[in-house]
Parts: structure tokens; C-alpha cells; sequence
């Protein structure tokens, strides 16, 4: 667009126009005007939505617990997501490790994705969930499973899958320690030797 466009718009005809004429001065106080009006949206906060997506993005996670300097879980993730209440998703998958007394590892969570609730301080895993309690030589399987860190227990209402060295139960809903040594079932649907 040209000044001369803007001129013959404005006044109607094609004037001179120099720095100092009045024309100039009316041309840039219109222009002025036109611009700090033409931007301005008055806008409801309310209706803007709040971002509930995560906050910070950690890769190559590792959170060590210890009590009396010895290692009593170690939580690992290739990947964390953090929200701003406290709460964290690992959509890549997670593991978490148990050490005895002695500090020897004793049992595994694997989950091919966690989440973490920071105000009940439970973790959940889902997909394909596998607990081995590697001094019994127990193993457990689902598709969902939660770990209650304040109470020291893991727990399902799915379907679970328990492999002893010599039987394999099956059944619905399960509740154990977090090292599952020892475990309940709410409904027993079959129990089979195991000849592996």
C-alpha cells in the first residue's frame, strides 16, 4: 500500500506531502491511531484453559531410598514426566528394585508405564507387570498393580498370575508385602502344578 493510496483515502485527493506538512502529521496521527486500536482484543480470562501438561521432562531417571545408609528401593525410568501438583507419569516404562536387611536385592517391579500420586504417595503400573521375588523364586504377573509406599504392600483387583517353583495359582485380586513374600488372593480361580 502507498502513501499515496493512504492520502487519496483519507482526504479525498493526492496532496504533497513532506515530513513537515500538515498532511504528513494527519497521516501519521491516523495511522497511529489506527494501529493501537487494531490489536487490541478484549479477551475473558476466565475462559482461557489452564495447561495440564507436564512441567519438566527428566530422561534416564534413578531415585534411590535408604534407610540407616543402606539402599531399601531404587526406582528407575528411561522416562519422567512432572505435573505441577506433584504427581509424575513414566510413560516409557518403570522399575522398581527391593533390597533385604542385608541390602541384597530381593524383588523387582517392571511396568511398561507408571504413575505416581503424590498426594496418596501410590504408584501404579500397567501394560504387562511383572513382580519377581528373586529368594522365593516367585513371580507374578498383570496388567495392573499398585505399590502403597507408606504402607509397604502392593495390591490389584485384575486378574494375577502367580508362579511358585512348584504350582502356578491363578485368580482375581491380590494384596502383598512390597517384597512379596507373602501374598492373598480375593478370589482363586485355579491352582496347577508346575513341572518346569
Amino acid at each position: 500500500m502507498s502513501i499515496r493510496y493512504l492520502c487519496r483515502q483519507i482526504f479525498g485527493k493526492v496532496t504533497e506531502i513532506s515530513a513537515t506538512s500538515t498532511g504528513f502529521k494527519s497521516l501519521w496521527f491516523a495511522v497511529a491511531v489506527m494501529g493501537s486500536f487494531a490489536c487490541r482484543e478484549d479477551v475473558d480470562k476466565t475462559q482461557l484453559a489452564t495447561y495440564e501438561g507436564p512441567y519438566r521432562t527428566s530422561y534416564e531417571v534413578e531415585l534411590l531410598h535408604s534407610d540407616s545408609a543402606i539402599v531399601r528401593t531404587k526406582l528407575m525410568a528411561d522416562t519422567q514426566l512432572e505435573f505441577r501438583n506433584g504427581d509424575a507419569e513414566f510413560p516409557d516404562g518403570i522399575v522398581i528394585h527391593f533390597y533385604n536387611k542385608e541390602g541384597e536385592l530381593s524383588t523387582t517391579i517392571r511396568a511398561d508405564r507408571g504413575y505416581m500420586e503424590r498426594k496418596t504417595n501410590i504408584y501404579r503400573g500397567e501394560g504387562d507387570v511383572q513382580v519377581h521375588n528373586i529368594e522365593k523364586e516367585q513371580k507374578l504377573n498383570s496388567e495392573e498393580l499398585f505399590w502403597d509406599k507408606n504402607k509397604k504392600k502392593i495390591y490389584t483387583d485384575k486378574f494375577v498370575t502367580v508362579e511358585e517353583p512348584d504350582r502356578i495359582i491363578k485368580g482375581t485380586g491380590m494384596e502383598a508385602d512390597e517384597g512379596f513374600n507373602q501374598y492373598k488372593f480375593t478370589k482363586v480361580s485355579g491352582e496347577i502344578d508346575n513341572v518346569l
